[in-house]
């Protein structure tokens, strides 16, 4: 595997039962995702999304196949493997934003560092909740923020153990345009910073950002074009 080959899936799929049943969330797909790209991935409801971003993220196994991540084959990697690896490589962003409520926004951002503990945790989630526009809020618990700011405290959080790769789940679907918009511009900042995005999306406005555009139809890749 490459060092600028920061993923690879080699005939990935995902079974689940159903009944007497097995449903392939994902069926064989291969893919191979640089260092630094920003990657949408799009396609209609059920088509595998967020269970390609699960595996890929290291919080669900495959069925069948090979998942390489910065080397890692994911496939071989014991829970506690993998928690140290999401940890330290892997940032998460969700549609619910899933803050806990009884921390404020500063402590919120601090979570990810209870698994990865660094001696500058405090002062490096201060300054991730001033870049994303949150500096006089960081006091303050979820149910005294806006949609928009508890998206805006998700992302720093997912950022605040300097992560390589960034996985996004329908990052604006909770959110009113104008806040679609600063979620958007903060995208296109960590892309610029050299981070490897991946975003689940329906939205046509984000997707058109991304350097490659991946279409998944029936857990398949029916289509994967980069930007020209």
């Amino acid at each position: 595997m490459s060092e600028s080959v920061l993923i690879e899936a080699s005939a990935v799929s995902k079974l689940y039962p159903r009944g007497r049943e097995q449903v392939r969330a994902l069926d064989g797909v291969n893919l191979r995702i640089g260092a630094g790209e920003f990657v949408a991935v799009v396609g209609p409801s059920g088509s595998g999304k967020s269970t390609l971003l699960n595996v890929i993220g290291a919080m669900d196994r495959p069925s069948e196949g090979r998942l390489m991540l910065v080397g890692h084959d994911l496939t071989q990697l014991d829970d506690r493997g993998l928690t140290r690896l999401r940890a330290s490589t892997i940032g998460f962003v969700f549609q619910e934003f899933f803050l806990q409520p009884t921390l404020t926004a500063l402590e919120n951002v601090l979570l990810p560092t209870v698994f990865c503990p660094r001696k500058d945790a405090r002062r490096r989630a201060a300054e991730l909740l001033e870049r994303v526009g949150l500096n006089g809020r960081a006091t303050h618990l979820p149910h005294e923020l806006s949609g928009g700011e508890m998206q805006r405290v998700a992302i720093a959080r997912a950022l605040v153990n300097d992560p390589r790769l960034v996985l996004a789940d329908e990052p604006t679907g909770n959110l009113d345009s104008q806040n679609a918009q600063a979620v958007y511009a903060l995208l296109d900042d960590l892309h610029r910073d050299g981070r490897t995005l991946i975003v689940v999306t329906h939205s046509e406005e984000l997707a058109v950002r991304a350097s490659r555009r991946i279409h998944l139809r029936d857990g398949r890749v029916q289509d994967d074009r980069r930007a020209a």
